[in-house]
Order: structure tokens, then C-alpha cells, then sequence
């Protein structure tokens, strides 16, 4: 049986294992030298002013650049910098943090769902810090002016005055104003939702005897090149939809090589900056042209995404008003998917990296949710949905080992052909071929099962990678996150032994466990006539065992539970169909062939 598909099931299998390979071998040792990389950033703490957009930048506008502000203190840590200058607090039911009064820029704000360990009491997650801090990461917003126009405009370092509430909640938004002493009075009103939505709207009142034209801009600026997972299937770095352009992912190490990328303007879309689970990304409101673009600043180590808005003319005496949202947050799929129905923003589903299977990935998450929400437990709801999807597939894979019966049950006519042609191949896969088709025998019928669970494992692998509510998610006994290996190891006894080993010897419970399931699951087909396809099927177990340990512990469950409900239902069909299942024979004979070698060396 395998002699007929083992050119396909090698192929397979060879995919898979480069798969594995690239995780433990390439991945691994890059997200090591990215945590150094970090760690020596950490050390260096910046202050470097952004660059601001410039009217020449504005949709049909010319324009001359706005000179940036001057150096920054830098400070040792990140409660220095917040406590240098004065702040509006910021607290709602998932967030907690502050605006700072010196530019009127949101550059605090901590997660409170979220920790940064399975440990509660763990600090919570920090998404945006000031200037002067280790990692400055915020969002500001404003205005620019046409070149050679003789206004004064706020800047980084503006200190802006509090009007009305002087705390930022869902029920109280707070108003921040500035006299340029020349006329022209300028309001910038934050306004929170009970999640991750913010909404900022800029006024400008115009008392001065004559017409004049801003551009509004917002931008998010993160100093230095964060920690990033490193694998291919997920994006972190600049991300954004424009329009019929569609979603746009630019990686730091791109914009570090070409300094800036700017799409097309647009009147839809959104842009930022994604981490795994976090993002931080800017909405201008549908329908109003902006011009997008991200940037690298390598004087100050800078990354940037910023939109400028088209000219707003503000007549004298008169009043102009922008508005925009602002999402700063966890990357929740149901609470993504309701921003981008009741805002109207384009495709904001896509802030989450389904992939190329979108199609297969994003529904599985709905299901293992859904079924998360009935029994309360991700590792269960993904046992469940393995049953589902067996379930699903039952005709094809009933089919499948049928017709693998049936190829076990003709072993003796096959034979028989091949003795009779010696070697001529032609006549005997025409004999073959005109066997199966008598006995209605598909030979490629082994593959089918392999073949259906290629896709899912990828689907079911994206999910546990990319989706936060897999994060820290836990199972039962000792896997307190789903997203995480399998934290024990044999190599310690499984913890009784006061060491821990390095990554490559960490071999947990569930890896074996996966493991012996996969090594049963070979050995209930006759082995494969070749010695070296022997070798391979009888070692493979072990490798796909020592690969998997550094994957998810919910993938190597998913897949151990699959291997064994796939042992199951071989055994069912096959016994139905009236032919002998060869584990016990196939095991036996292992011992037999190792009894044999030893008896022929004495």
C-alpha cells in the first residue's frame, strides 16, 4: 500500500518536516538575538523628537517642512519620565494611563486584562510610554501650515491647559485648549470608549482678521525596533488598509532599508503599528482624503505611521473641526470585527493576521470560541472541534480506508502480477491499474486522510499563534498556556530534578505523548518494501516528537488527540471490511528484526 502512494506521502511529509526545521533551527535562534537586540536597546534610553508631517504632503498641496523640536531629557526609567511633566489621568475598565500636558500627546497607557506572565500578579502590559523613557511609543496628533505661512503653531513642547474635566473616563471626556497669543485658539478633545477606542477631535477658533488653511496629521511613533516574534506567517511592523489598494504590511527591516514607503491618498482606510497581540493604529474618518505614509527616522531610531488630511480653510472669525478615532489596544477578534461594522472602518478585521487561509483560519477561531464560551476551556473546546472536524470528513476518510482494505485484501493478486511481469513496469502497472479498477480500488486513497489534515493543522496552528484569546489560555494539570510549549521536559523528570535544560532538550509530556500516538499510528500499515522509506517512517516519529516540543502545547494536543481518534477509526473500518490489523504483528516484528541482528552478530 505504501509502495503505490509513497512518492505523495513522502512529499507531504518532507513539507511538514521543513516546516519544522525553519521554527526550531531558524526562528528560534532569531528571536534570541532579537532579545539581545532589545535588551541592548533597553540600555539606551531615546528622547529624539518625530517628525511631523508637512503640508507639501497633503493631497494636491505644496508645502515646506516644519523644523522638528529641540533634544529631550532622558531619564532611567519609565515612572521618571511620566512624573516630568504634568498629566491628564486616564482610567476606564480595561485601561489605565495618562495624556501628557506637554504636547497634548497620549504616551501612557498600561492594559489592565492583560499581564505579562501566566502569574496575575504579574505587571501588566505597557502599550505606549513617553519620550525620554526606555521604548517611547505614543500617538500625537496636529497641525501644519502651508510653507512660507507666518503662524504659531503647537508643538511637541506646548503646554496645553485643562478645560472642564480634568480625568479621561468612558462618561467623561476632557478637553485640552491653547493660545497661540496671535488668535488663533486651539482644542483637542479626547474621548474614550469603554475598550480600546479613542476619539480625538481638533478645533481651531480663528480670531484674526484673516482666512487661513491647516492640514490636521496624527502620527504613531515607537523608538526602536521592538521584539518581534521572527516567523514568517505572522506580520509585525507598519500595517494599514487604503482603499481599493487594499492592506499594505511593511516590515522594520524594509523601512529601515528604504526610509519611507507612501501609498496612495485615499478616503478610507486606517494605518498603525502591530505587535502579536497588540496594535496601535490611526482611523480617519471615512470619506475625508488623507495621504498615508511610514517612515524611518535613522537619527533618532525612529518608526512612524502618519496621515496629513487635506486643507481645512478656516475663515476669520471662524471655526474648523477634524475628528478621528485612535485604536490603542489588545487585538480582540469579536471587538475588532464590531469596530469595523459600527465605524466604518475598512477591512479592520485584517489588523488581526489570519494569512493566506483566511478563509479556513478566521472560521475555526469562531468555532473553538464558540465552543470555548459553552465549555469554558480552550483546550477542550479545540478536543471538540477535532471530533467536529472528524466528523465532517468521516465519508471521505470512510472511503479512504475502505479502499485501503480493499488493498490489503488484493496483497496476494499484486504479488502475483509483479512475479509474473518480472521487470517490465510497463505491463505491470497495466495488470495494476486493471485490478483496481475491477475491485474499484482508488491506490492514492491513503493519502486522502494526511492530505485533510495538512490545512487544518496550519488553520488550527495560525489560531494558537496569532489569536490573544489563546494567550495564556489554560488547559488542565500543568499547561497553563495554550500558546506556549509544553514547559515540562523528560530530560528533568518532568520537574523533579532542580534543573532546567537548555530549549533543545526541552521534550514535555504532550510531545511524547503526541509522539506514541504518531508511532502507532505508522505502524497499523505493513512497512514499506524500500529499507531507507523503513528507516524513514520508523525515525520520523522521534524527529516530528523533538520539532513539536517548541510549538504551541495546544497545536501538540490537537494533533496527539487527532492521531488517536485517526487510530480509532482505521481500526473501526478496517476491522469492518475484514482485514487484519498489522500493529501487533508490525510491533512484533520490530523485535523479531532486532532479536535476528543480534543473533547474526554472535
Amino acid at each position: 500500500m505504501f509502495s503505490e502512494n509513497r512518492n505523495t506521502f513522502l512529499a507531504i511529509i518532507l513539507s511538514l518536516m521543513v516546516l519544522l526545521a525553519w521554527q526550531y533551527f531558524v526562528a528560534q535562534p532569531q528571536i534570541e538575538r532579537q532579545q539581545a537586540a532589545l535588551e541592548a536597546q533597553q540600555a539606551q534610553a531615546s528622547g529624539s523628537d518625530p517628525q511631523a508631517p508637512t503640508a507639501e504632503n497633503a493631497p494636491g498641496q505644496p508645502g515646506t517642512a516644519i523644523p522638528a523640536a529641540g533634544g529631550q531629557t532622558t531619564f532611567q526609567s519609565r515612572d521618571q519620565a511620566l512624573a516630568a511633566s504634568e498629566r491628564i489621568i486616564i482610567d476606564t475598565p480595561r485601561v489605565n494611563g495618562s495624556i501628557n500636558l506637554t504636547g497634548a500627546r497620549l504616551d501612557d497607557l498600561r492594559l489592565k486584562d492583560y499581564h505579562e506572565t501566566v502569574d496575575r500578579s504579574s505587571p501588566t502590559i505597557v502599550l505606549f510610554s513617553p519620550r525620554g523613557a526606555p521604548n517611547p511609543y505614543f500617538a500625537d496628533y496636529g497641525w501644519v501650515a502651508d510653507a512660507g505661512a507666518n503662524v504659531t503653531l503647537p508643538g511637541p513642547e506646548t503646554v496645553w491647559r485643562v478645560e472642564g474635566s480634568s480625568r479621561l473616563t468612558p462618561s467623561t471626556p476632557v478637553t485640552l485648549t491653547y493660545d497661540n497669543g496671535e488668535g488663533l485658539t486651539f482644542k483637542r478633545t479626547f474621548s474614550i470608549d469603554e475598550n480600546y477606542m479613542f476619539s480625538v477631535a481638533r478645533t481651531v477658533e480663528n480670531a484674526t482678521g484673516e482666512d487661513l488653511t491647516l492640514y490636521p496629521y496624527g502620527m504613531i511613533v515607537r523608538t526602536g525596533e521592538p521584539e518581534t516574534v521572527g516567523f514568517y506567517i505572522l506580520h509585525e511592523g507598519m500595517i494599514g488598509v487604503f482603499g481599493e489598494d487594499g492592506l499594505q504590511e511593511v516590515d522594520y527591516s524594509d523601512l529601515q532599508e528604504d526610509g519611507s514607503v507612501k501609498p496612495n491618498a485615499v478616503d478610507r482606510g486606517w494605518l498603525g503599528i502591530t505587535d502579536k497581540y497588540w496594535a496601535a493604529t490611526l482611523v480617519p474618518t471615512p470619506g475625508e482624503t488623507f495621504q498615508p505614509s511610514f517612515r524611518y527616522f535613522p537619527g533618532n531610531n525612529n518608526f512612524q505611521a502618519d496621515y496629513l488630511g487635506g486643507g481645512r480653510t478656516i475663515p476669520a472669525g471662524g471655526v474648523v473641526e477634524t475628528s478621528s478615532h485612535l485604536f490603542a489596544g489588545a487585538k480582540e477578534t469579536n471587538l475588532i470585527d464590531a469596530y469595523e461594522a459600527d465605524l466604518d472602518i475598512e477591512r479592520f478585521e485584517l489588523l488581526v493576521d489570519w494569512g493566506w487561509f483566511y478563509f479556513l483560519t478566521k472560521p475555526m477561531f469562531y468555532v473553538i470560541d464558540w465552543l470555548f464560551h459553552l465549555v469554558g476551556n480552550f483546550g477542550v473546546a479545540i478536543l471538540l472541534v477535532t471530533v467536529i472536524i472528524k466528523l465532517i470528513f468521516f465519508p471521505l476518510a470512510n472511503k479512504s480506508y475502505v479502499s485501503m482494505s480493499k488493498m490489503k485484501l488484493v496483497q496476494p493478486q499484486m504479488q502475483e502480477i509483479r512475479e509474473r511481469y518480472g521487470d517490465d513496469r510497463t505491463k505491470q502497472q497495466q495488470a495494476l491499474m486493471e485490478l483496481y479498477k475491477k475491485e474499484k480500488i482508488n491506490p492514492l486513497a491513503g493519502c486522502l486522510p494526511i492530505l485533510i489534515q495538512i490545512p487544518v493543522f496550519f488553520a488550527l496552528y495560525k489560531v494558537l499563534f496569532v489569536t490573544i484569546e489563546m494567550r495564556h489560555a489554560p488547559f488542565f494539570g500543568w499547561i497553563q498556556d495554550l500558546s506556549a510549549p509544553d514547559p515540562t521536559t523528560i530530560f528533568n523528570l518532568f520537574g523533579l530534578i532542580p534543573w532546567d535544560p537548555p530549549q533543545l532538550l526541552m521534550l514535555g509530556i504532550w510531545p511524547i505523548i503526541m509522539g506514541i500516538t504518531m508511532f502507532v499510528q505508522m505502524k497499523m500499515n505493513p512497512a514499506p518494501p524500500d529499507p531507507t522509506q523503513q528507516m524513514i517512517f520508523t525515525w520520523m516519529p522521534v524527529l516530528f516528537t523533538f520539532m513539536l516540543a517548541s510549538f504551541p502545547a495546544g497545536l501538540v494536543i490537537y494533533w496527539a488527540w487527532n492521531n488517536f481518534l485517526s487510530i480509532a477509526q482505521q481500526w473501526v473500518i478496517m476491522s469492518r471490511q475484514g482485514v487484519k490489523v498489522e500493529l501487533w504483528d508490525n510491533l512484533g516484528g520490530m523485535f523479531k528484526k532486532k532479536k535476528q541482528a543480534t543473533d547474526d552478530k554472535s
